[in-house]
């Protein structure tokens, strides 16, 4: 296998004598590995493979069940690319990689991509390998599957933003899966894999004409357009475009790719793809028989039939109404807290009819079957009180989003439809209106950031900012940085990054969309901003490992339009428009009732603010701060004062002339 193929290279010895001993195992040479290790490493290879193979005979044994007949039992299973005998042996006598592959053709991943999801993650917490694929290269196309109409083409800016977004959303998942798996008390297993993978890193470098020349011979059009996709699109709908026809090429030959490179023989779908994964399993058949090179051919070509790769596909799952699961009055339910809020998406589980909670528990959650069954024996003694929904939501929610954020929509749930009628309830961190900017991109004070309470990616930033203010101000813009002061000594530190595949060049070249990497930000001229632009409109930004900020460059007006803010704009402060206020007062251009109205709005918005700012978990505030407050409150205060002793000697509400000055002869409204 794979691992022993790496403890043989690493530990000196020869490929072709490690072939020729060990024939069921095809892939042998990896790109790259050429060097040697070390015994201690082969000693690590060697001890997990001992255990693989003592779990291969506990199961032959009957002592433990196979992850084949658990995926049975728990109803994951709907169509199968194979014997399901012999993918049941397959998964018991090695330890095989597997992957699900989604597309970024959305800004998020919604609860429909969480069931093709949850055997890979189950499989991960058995020890195999186990990859997410974003289809950074297959987006740009668009699957076809179960489409009557042409989805429409994504711009670069948009596919980069959802591919970055996605990208992290799966890095949060697979974190909580680790704690979820550690808390479940499965051991730690120094074989077992999990990574991310976009397959831009080859359809940026393969050509076309050398994957015709390998699988294009073994595709017969006949079968391709007999498919239900093929047909029903071209009866019924408006047409199969070249680039569509072509998809569950491209889509196989991903397959074949993480195959060559990692071992992955399983893929898994959902319940739509069936077609694609038999496309799939005819084009790295025919990439196998096809390889070039014949010292490699002579042992990637498949031997027996535990050599062939097999996949199988997830049920379709509808609500008791028949509607599609995951969809809430016909919209999705997003895994991104700032579409769905965690208090919404804890909501739509709860809300699950008795006749189909105890199999989403089965689906969608890590419990172990016993456990399952006790639950439903209590939420069976009293229905009313919902325990197998709460259960569900919680541990759905604790996936998606983490133990705090689920642990708080649970609270702020319980307390509106279970508490008094005089609680209060907080607001939920997540549920702030995106028109209002601002607190939805910054961090919780004197708190590491991490995926689960990472602020919001995804944010808009006028041109005038972009193009035309030093990196430190759209550091503090972004939420990244507490002052410009301090963004500029990030930028001077290296302590951020920007993102994008660099090309060095003139101004007009901008950063490359297709592959996201970061490297360290440095203090450039304003005017040097649009060298590291994707797509001309396109900046990221990150400070350490998960804050991030996608930001979308729009017009000066357009972002006017859109009503929002952010930090260090201009004439948007609160001392700001007093002054404001004041100077229209003396200069008669508003009467003092007009006045006074609108301080009293000035101090109701920012009452708003510090309301929706509530959450279960206070923000604290800094001393600072807090004397910045006190400070604006009295002179809020004191202008209204002033304000109603005018309105008292000037009843008519005429405009008068204000000439009021303190001792020292200063303008007291001046700041």
């Amino acid at each position: 296998m794979l691992l022993q193929t790496k403890a043989l290279i690493r530990s000196g010895g020869s490929i072709a004598k490690y072939a020729a001993a060990n024939p069921s195992c095809f892939v042998l040479q990896r790109r790259g590995l050429r060097r040697s290790f070390g015994p201690k490493y082969t000693a690590k290879i060697n001890e997990a493979e001992a255990k693989w193979q003592a779990r291969a005979g506990a199961i032959k044994e009957g002592k433990k069940q196979n992850t084949w007949d658990f995926f049975e039992e728990r109803g994951y299973i709907k169509d199968t690319a194979g014997k399901k005998e012999h993918i049941a042996e397959l998964m018991r006598t090695r330890r095989i990689g597997a992957y699900v592959g989604i597309d970024p053709t959305a800004p998020s991943l919604h609860v429909g991509h969480l069931l093709p999801l949850m055997p890979l993650f189950w499989m991960y917490m058995e020890g195999y390998k186990t990859f997410t694929l974003v289809g950074g290269s297959t987006a740009k196309i668009g699957d076809p599957t179960g489409r009557l109409k042409s989805r429409d083409q994504l711009s670069s800016s948009d596919a980069t933003m959802n591919m970055t977004k996605i990208h992290y959303q799966l890095k949060k998942l697979w974190e909580n899966v680790d704690t979820q798996m550690r808390a479940r008390g499965y051991e730690a297993d120094w074989a077992r894999t999990r990574g991310i993978v976009n397959n831009n890193h080859w359809w940026n470098k393969q050509p076309m004409l050398e994957i015709l020349r390998r699988v294009g011979h073994a595709l017969r059009i006949g079968p391709m357009l007999s498919r239900d996709t093929v047909k029903n699109k071209m009866t019924q709908g408006d047409g199969v475009s070249f680039a569509e026809f072509t998809y569950p090429i491209m889509q196989g030959w991903d397959w074949f790719e993480l195959f060559y490179q990692q071992g992955v023989q399983m893929q898994i779908g959902g319940s739509d793809q069936y077609g694609n994964i038999i496309s799939g399993l005819e084009i790295v058949k025919a990439a196998r028989e096809s390889e070039p090179d014949p010292a490699e051919r002579k042992y990637i070509v498949p031997k027996t039939s535990l050599d062939d790769c097999v996949g199988f596909t997830v049920p379709l799952l509808t609500d008791s109404s028949g509607a599609k699961f995951g969809k809430s009055a016909g919209n999705a339910i997003w895994l991104d807290p700032y579409q769905t809020s965690v208090f919404d998406f804890y909501g739509y589980f709860v809300r699950r009819s008795d006749q189909e909670v105890e199999n989403l528990l089965k689906l969608f959650t890590f419990m172990p079957t016993s456990e399952i069954a006790e639950t439903m024996e209590e939420h069976a003694k009293d229905p009313s009180q919902r325990v197998a929904q709460r259960t569900l939501a919680r541990e759905v929610a604790t996936l998606v989003h983490g133990e705090q954020e689920a642990s708080a929509a649970e609270d702020q749930h319980r307390m509106m439809y279970t508490g008094p009628p005089q609680m209060t309830i907080p607001q939920a961190p997540r549920a702030k209106d995106a028109a209002t900017g601002g607190d939805q991109y910054q961090t919780i004070p004197d708190k590491p950031v991490t995926l689960n309470n990472a602020p919001r990616i995804d944010m808009i930033l006028p041109e005038s900012l972009i193009m035309g203010k030093s990196i430190g101000r759209i550091l503090y813009a972004a939420g990244l940085a507490s002052s410009a002061t301090e963004g500029h000594k990030l930028a001077a530190s290296q302590g951020c990054y920007v993102g994008g595949a660099h090309r060095a060049g003139s101004d007009n070249v901008t950063m490359s969309p297709d592959l996201v990497s970061f490297m360290p930000v440095k203090l450039w001229f304003p005017g040097e901003t649009q060298r590291y632009l994707i797509n001309d409109n396109l900046l990221i930004l990150r400070k350490g490992k998960h804050n991030v900020r996608v930001i979308q460059m729009v017009s000066d007006a357009e972002y006017a339009l859109s009503g929002q803010s952010y930090p260090g704009q201009a004439f948007t402060g609160a001392v700001r428009k007093l002054n404001e206020i004041m100077k229209n007062l003396k200069e008669n251009k508003l009467t003092p009732e007009q006045a006074k109205d609108a301080v009293n709005e000035l101090q109701r918005s920012k009452q708003e603010k510090q309301q929706g700012q509530q959450i279960v978990f206070p923000e604290e505030k800094s001393r600072q701060k807090k004397d910045m407050e006190i400070k604006l409150k009295q002179e809020m205060d004191a202008t209204i004062k002033t304000i109603d002793s005018m309105i008292g000697k000037n009843p008519s509400g005429r405009r008068v002339e204000v000439k009021k000055e303190n001792k020292d002869g200063n303008d007291p409204y001046k700041w």
